[in-house]
């Protein structure tokens, strides 16, 4: 082997490390022999102080330390999370399902949704309340009509007449004795409700005409000296009609009778004869509104 050759280079690995690892002697081992050698000016030269190793070591450690860091956080990464980690994210699940991580500052609990079943509280036999129903508006009776004037009459004679026969329905006077009282108002006041000159009081109530006949007034000339009533109700048609036929009434067999009889036993007049004269028109007049 010539001197100089590198027997560093011909050394196996194990026996360069050890060399390398001994840096106090700078003697080179040649054969047998140690022979000096020049210190180097690589690496190893600026290693060689051992502040320098020092501070390399403690460089070194740290990268291999947060290598091992980095390691461990990609294992954890890919390992299933531990069992306090997976815990606390079910709770914030289940936190975030009820609603608790709104973030509303009204923590009031929603109103529930209508529901289209019946409230339970609801009576199931309640019934929809009804419709109100529209107000009848009720007709205000008609006036009677005023009868048409038959027989020569005016409208205030038939008007007179209609109450001396209204009257006698009412009081379910036979027809006959319903011609009796038209004749009889007929030759007493020709059917025209008279007040007396002789009463000035019979002057106050309605009227048609003024006589002078003693104290006689109304439909029938009836004579409130006689009994017949006092001037106020005489002088109402209706009552003086309903007189009449209380009177009529009180004759003994008067349906029998003639019309100028039985009309002078209820007047007892100083012309007991001029009824007759009146009996065919009162006919016509009690015909027309009894139709």
């Amino acid at each position: 082997m010539h001197p100089d050759d590198d027997f560093d280079q011909k050394l196996p690995p194990q026996q360069q490390a050890s060399r390398s690892a001994d840096g106090s002697s700078p003697e080179r081992v040649v054969g047998r022999h140690r022979a000096a050698v020049a210190p180097r000016r690589g690496i190893a030269a600026v290693l060689g102080g051992t502040g320098l190793r020092v501070a390399l070591a403690t460089g070194v450690a740290c990268c291999l330390g947060a290598t091992a860091v980095a390691v461990a956080s990609t294992r954890d990464t890919d390992e299933a999370p531990r069992p306090q980690v997976a815990e606390a994210v079910a709770d914030r699940a289940l936190a975030a399902e009820d609603g608790a991580a709104s973030r509303s500052l009204d923590r009031s609990s929603p109103s529930p949704a209508p529901s289209s079943s019946p409230s339970p509280s609801a009576s199931p036999t309640a019934k929809p309340s009804a419709t109100p129903k529209a107000k009848k508006t009720t007709a205000k009776p008609k006036k009677p009509s005023r009868p048409k004037p038959v027989a020569g009459l005016t409208q205030a004679q038939m008007d007179n007449a209609k109450v001396i026969v209204d009257v006698g329905v009412d009081m379910k006077i036979p027809r006959k004795g319903l011609v009796v009282a038209v004749a009889t108002a007929m030759q007493e006041s020709t059917l025209l409700n008279y007040a007396s000159g002789v009463l000035p009081e019979s002057q106050n109530y309605p009227h048609q005409a003024i006589g002078w006949d003693h104290d006689s007034v109304g439909l029938f000339q009836q004579r409130p000296s006689s009994g017949w009533g006092t001037v106020r109700d005489l002088m109402r048609p209706a009552y003086s009609a309903r007189a009449f036929y209380e009177a009529l009434l009180q004759v003994p067999g008067w349906e029998q009778m003639s019309l100028t009889l039985a009309a002078q036993a209820v007047q007892i007049s100083a012309f007991p004869y001029a009824y007759a004269q009146h009996e065919e028109r009162a006919n016509t007049i009690v015909a027309a509104l009894l139709s």
